[in-house]
């Protein structure tokens, strides 16, 4: 199936009830399976700058660097190309924001989390830096595919503090890792084999700070069949909540198989193998 039409994409983002202005950007590109989820910081306007800056490099050049390519071709370093190019395009946003800070004063500083996932030959790859997160919900399991760069993570994985006391600390927002603040950032990159039926689900954390795991799943769960008010009820939910923050959701239902093409020794091993 092509992958325009073995997943369903939609997205939402909201200001929430306290912030006046948006500083999330989220886009999505079905013909090539990408999603781009951007939470930016920085003073004024410069957060939405940082985060605009981040989804349109990666949106942008992964694109363009597909339209002769497959992201199961190899990309170099015994890298698939999709892998290679999430990692690459990450730091290509990374440096723009930076240089953008660095020439611009009223920029100084600002930068964004990122994540974002390419779907391609039945698996995703996903890449991420900071606290914007990927959920999986398959079946009836939501799990939490990527693990946040931010100090309360650190101190849950040592120990410090359990994940029930870690809701009600005063340190959720301190990331430890985000794009644009240096010259250099190291994206965290992993692929994750899908299922069809399997939902996806991109927030920033405008959404997971105000909204229980339990609640979120629940909701997807029972709104599959509905993805855009699945959107609109998670953000609502967040803003019932407080939404003390900007929120964004990107949605992703996987509706059939989306297998690279094989080529032709890969047919005949089909045909005659085993």
């Amino acid at each position: 199936m092509d992958i325009h039409d073995a997943l369903e994409i939609v997205s939402k983002t909201d200001p929430g009830m306290v912030r006046s202005h948006n500083e999330d950007s989220v886009t999505y590109d079905a013909d090539i399976g990408l999603v781009v989820l951007a939470d930016g910081m920085g003073g004024y306007n410069a957060g939405e700058v940082a985060s605009g800056i981040a989804v349109s490099v990666l949106s942008t050049e992964v694109r363009h660097s597909l339209q002769d390519a497959r992201p199961e071709d190899s990309g170099g370093a015994g890298e698939e190309l999709g892998v290679a190019l999430l990692r690459d395009n990450v730091k290509k946003a990374n440096l723009s924001i930076f240089r953008a800070a660095q020439s611009q004063p009223q920029y100084a500083g600002m930068g964004t989390t990122i994540v974002s996932a390419l779907f391609y030959d039945d698996r995703v790859a996903v890449v991420h830096v900071g606290d914007s997160r990927m959920y999986r919900l398959r079946g009836e399991v939501l799990e939490c595919v990527t693990r946040d760069h931010s100090l309360l993570q650190e101190q849950i994985d040592s120990g410090m503090i359990s994940k029930e006391d870690a809701r009600m600390s005063k340190n959720k927002n301190l990331v430890t890792r985000a794009v644009g603040i240096d010259a250099d950032v190291e994206p965290e990159l992993h692929v994750h084999d899908v299922e069809v039926g399997d939902i996806y689900l991109l927030c920033s954390d405008g959404l997971n700070d105000m909204v229980e795991d339990g609640d979120i799943g629940t909701t997807v769960q029972m709104l599959q069949n509905n993805l855009p008010l699945a959107a609109t009820q998670l953000i609502q939910l967040a803003n019932d909540n407080g939404g003390r923050d900007n929120v964004s959701v990107i949605l992703v239902k996987v509706k059939g198989r989306y297998s690279a093409p094989r080529g032709w020794w890969q047919k005949l091993y089909s045909w005659f193998g085993n």
